[in-house]
């Protein structure tokens, strides 16, 4: 059998972030594939990690100023997306959480998307993303909703391009079949587990002195609500890495025992990752790759109990637990579980948490990714003779 050609297609490359973790690691798996993406104004210095490629783009990528307000051209995404050519390939491998799964394909080519997500802020989360930028109300708001029904709805019509759906976690595989009425095969994202490791010098949780969140500050993550849990807990010490355009709100909450570090470089991460008596996460995630790399260094969760969270912390109920839940979205459920984390911090083993780590490691995904795409394409090359 011939080997096909391959368009690798991503949303859009700005910064580097889980998504473009996830690109990665596929183009690892097709280094021979060619690249397309909205727009690409990745870094040189992450460029590395995509093998040196840079991305066939759309118009937007041409518009004035468009490397800095190209978000704001969300009504163009699904027209700029469709202008992209890929007809002259067999197989297209589609990385999406919003647009680059409408990328157009003919019936007789392969495409795969592996889905982040649908697009939240057209689907179930526009109150959280509007609201805080008080686009909520109003006729602006107004004219915002219209638009985002247009886009939900071509989002609905351009899921018939894709052949098979391929989610990150059962979570959003319930969101595919709610969204698109489709089916979808669960491989988890890839976590660099070599990289987040406890050290040579592993303490207990216990013996630790802060607990720890880490993410980009915005609506969803609820920073906020973990740094106000704090002013409840002022015996306790909270470090909080990351910045975003939360970070009005998200200082305004915080109280004296709060210590914010800004964005750090992936050492310094893994150090305080290692260092912390726990690791806290509130936003209902589609997986969720922190509380993993937390995991990964030893150090347990205490997590939102919705979401990627349910399928990556082991609770109190399982054997070997490596974290806990809390139901509810508000400072005083965080700070009602942390202290009911540090009743029970004891029975928490680091390696415990190490172990349930290595079940999304790197290598486990390039594998399941290649033989996902590899079967299914003899499949369809089957159906073709």
């Amino acid at each position: 059998m011939r080997q096909p050609r391959i368009a690798i297609v991503h949303d859009w490359l700005d910064r580097w972030r889980g998504g473009e973790n996830v690109l990665a690691e596929i183009v690892h798996v097709y280094p021979q594939a060619d690249l397309f993406s909205l727009v690409d104004f990745l870094a040189d210095s992450s460029r590395a990690r995509l093998g040196g490629k840079r991305a066939r783009t759309s118009f937007l990528q041409r518009l004035p100023g468009a490397r800095f307000y190209f978000r704001a051209m969300l009504p163009l995404f699904p027209r700029a997306i469709e202008s992209l050519d890929v007809s002259g390939y067999d197989i297209v491998i589609s990385s999406s959480h919003a647009v680059a799964k409408g990328v157009r394909s003919a019936n007789s080519q392969l495409h795969i998307c592996y889905c982040h997500t649908p697009m939240r802020y057209v689907w179930d989360r526009r109150e959280q993303y509007l609201g805080p930028l008080g686009l909520d109300s109003g006729l602006r708001g107004k004219l915002i909703r219209r638009a985002l029904d247009r886009l939900r709805d071509w989002d609905r019509r351009s899921s018939d391009r894709v052949t098979h759906f391929i989610a990150n976690s059962e979570y959003i595989r319930s969101r595919i079949a709610r969204c698109y009425d489709r089916d979808a095969t669960v491989i988890y994202p890839p976590v660099d587990v070599r990289f987040f490791n406890p050290g040579e010098v592993v303490c207990a949780p216990a013996a630790r002195n802060y607990y720890l969140t880490a993410s980009r500050w915005v609506p969803y993550k609820r920073v906020d609500l973990i740094v106000a849990a704090f002013r409840e807990l002022p015996e306790r010490r909270l470090v909080v890495v990351g910045a975003g355009p939360e970070a009005i709100r998200v200082r305004a909450a915080a109280g004296p025992n709060v210590e914010f570090t800004g964005e750090v470089a992936p050492e310094r991460l893994r150090e305080l990752l290692r260092g912390a008596r726990g690791f806290l996460f509130a936003a209902e995630e589609d997986f969720g790759i922190l509380p993993v790399e937390a995991q990964a260094c030893g150090t347990p969760v205490i997590a939102f109990g919705r979401g990627g969270s349910l399928e990556t912390v082991r609770g109190p109920e399982c054997a070997r637990r490596t974290g806990l839940f809390f139901s509810e979205q508000s400072a005083s459920a965080i700070a009602a579980a942390v202290r009911k984390y540090e009743a029970i911090r004891v029975d928490f083993d680091p390696v415990d948490c190490r172990t349930n780590a290595q079940r999304f490691a790197v290598d486990r995904f390039r594998t399941e990714l290649g033989e996902f795409v590899a079967r299914a394409w003899r499949e369809s090359a089957a159906q073709v003779r």
